[in-house]
């Protein structure tokens, strides 16, 4: 199956300019000879113009460009031609037919990938970000998904092998000469490099959270008591009328959810129902939705009206968050009591855990808006701004998994060195740790995870 002739639409269904349609596999020129006249093989990475046609009826379906690229110095690693057709559904769609009835079978999702990785173009890692970088709707998506596709994530994941190596080499000595006393590495080596290499692997844990939320969104839920203005909130933050807006107490009964970017860094953004007790049934359910939102959100925007007071059970609800919170005076195009409308933060702190900020904002003029979003993005997204475009970042629970693994193999490895376990029955914890290592990076990698990997790839990657 591995050296099938597979073709795909690589290019975005509907109406388009252009339609880019992919064949690669051992006989992909012979299939692309049937369909192109003329066909040059000859000069790969050339571009060509030709005629596609059907290979039994011999109707000519388009005039097309073409390229060939010879085995391993394509995208797969094998041979493959790219035709570029007129966009269109028909067009297309005939193509990749008259392919398949050349010889070819379409492509399953991300299989053009999965080649790549199979015949070393690419490691895991990398066609992980490819996968993530097509699915980018924020810029630090982008550029954490191109850090990752240079292989900065896969360089540091090299290192850590590395060093581990160097940890079993060393403990070796102990098996192949016994007859030391001490062997002829030291006790206190082998440990300064389990911690060394611990704390790397823990320095690479600790941006796993932020991964997530980089790569999900960061669930921000502004919540507040009814008619706080949390709704006109949402939709100055979102720049459009998505929640219904009244002055009415008790106007939102349901969560709305909407995909945002605020300081160049994905967010779910979730209004809410203001949360007070109600005799209405339907508000009650809206508040309980409320609660679980809040239960499980990254950042809460909190509302209280310019120049009221929080009341007791606010202060009470605030102090019981666990999560970065910014509380935003609304309103305050009506007038402040005692703050100052302005775009500037108030009792900013650089503490994000549970952290509260206040900020002056109005919906109506725009005021503080802007200063709302970046402050959102600092709260949700510290450490990555901190780090810049150049650190590795963990998006996927894979990652994470792997390398908890690999630091909990280190730890059973000095765990029964320190109990007087014979060297070599300790030393399988460092080869274990070296395998869960070479699993991330796709050096060793068992088939099904190679399927879930893929699986959420379009058919035509």
């Amino acid at each position: 199956m591995l050296h099938d002739v597979i073709a795909a639409v690589s290019s975005a269904s509907g109406r388009a300019a252009v339609a880019l349609v992919r064949v690669s596999g051992r006989d992909a020129r012979s299939v692309a000879a049937r369909v192109l006249t003329p066909f040059r093989p000859d000069e790969p990475r050339r571009v060509w113009r030709g005629r596609a046609h059907h290979p039994e009826s011999r109707e000519v379906l388009d005039d097309v460009l073409y390229v060939v690229y010879a085995d391993g110095a394509s995208y797969t690693g094998e041979s493959l031609v790219e035709i570029w057709c007129h966009g269109g559904v028909l067009v297309q769609v005939e193509l990749l037919g008259a392919l398949c009835a050349a010889g070819a079978r379409p492509a399953e999702p991300g299989e053009f990938t999965r080649r790549a990785v199979l015949n070393g173009k690419l490691d895991l890692l990398q066609a992980e970000a490819i996968g993530d970088l097509v699915d980018a709707t924020a810029p630090a998506q982008r550029r954490a998904a191109l850090h990752q596709l240079d292989r900065g994530t896969s360089s540091r994941i090299d290192a850590l092998r590395e060093r581990v190596l160097a940890i079993e080499a060393l403990v070796s000595y102990d098996i192949d000469f016994p007859e030391e006393d001490d062997g002829p590495v030291s006790p206190e080596r082998v440990t300064a490099a389990l911690q060394e290499t611990t704390t790397a692997i823990d320095d690479l844990l600790a941006t796993a959270g932020e991964g997530t939320r980089l790569r999900d969104g960061a669930l921000c839920v502004i919540a507040g008591l009814p008619n706080t203005g949390k709704s006109s909130l949402f939709n100055a933050l979102l720049g459009e009328d998505r929640a219904i807006v009244t002055e009415i107490p008790g106007t939102t009964r349901d969560a709305i959810e909407v995909p945002a970017v605020f300081g160049g860094f994905p967010f779910r953004l979730v209004d809410t129902a203001g949360l007070r007790a109600s005799e209405d049934r339907i508000e009650r359910l809206g508040v309980e939705v409320s609660r679980r939102f809040l239960t499980a959100a990254d950042v809460v925007l909190y509302c209280v009206e310019a120049g009221q007071p929080l009341a007791p059970t606010e202060e009470v609800f605030l102090s019981s968050l666990s999560v970065p919170t910014l509380v935003v005076h609304t309103k305050g195009d009506q007038g402040v009591r005692g703050l100052e409308a302005t775009d500037d933060l108030v009792g900013a702190t650089d503490d994000f855990v549970g952290a509260t900020d206040d900020l002056v904002v109005s919906a109506h003029t725009g005021r503080g808006i802007a200063a709302v979003r970046e402050r959102l993005a600092a709260l949700a997204f510290h450490g990555l701004r901190v780090a810049g475009n150049g650190a590795p970042v963990l998006t996927r629970e894979r990652h994470r998994a792997a390398l908890a693994h690999a630091r909990h193999e280190l730890e059973e490895f000095q765990r029964s060195r320190g109990s007087g376990l014979e060297a070599a029955i300790a030393a399988t914890h460092l080869r274990a740790a070296v395998t869960a290592l070479e699993g991330i990076i796709g050096l060793i990698t068992p088939a099904d995870v190679l399927a879930r990997v893929f699986a959420s790839f379009c058919v035509g990657k």
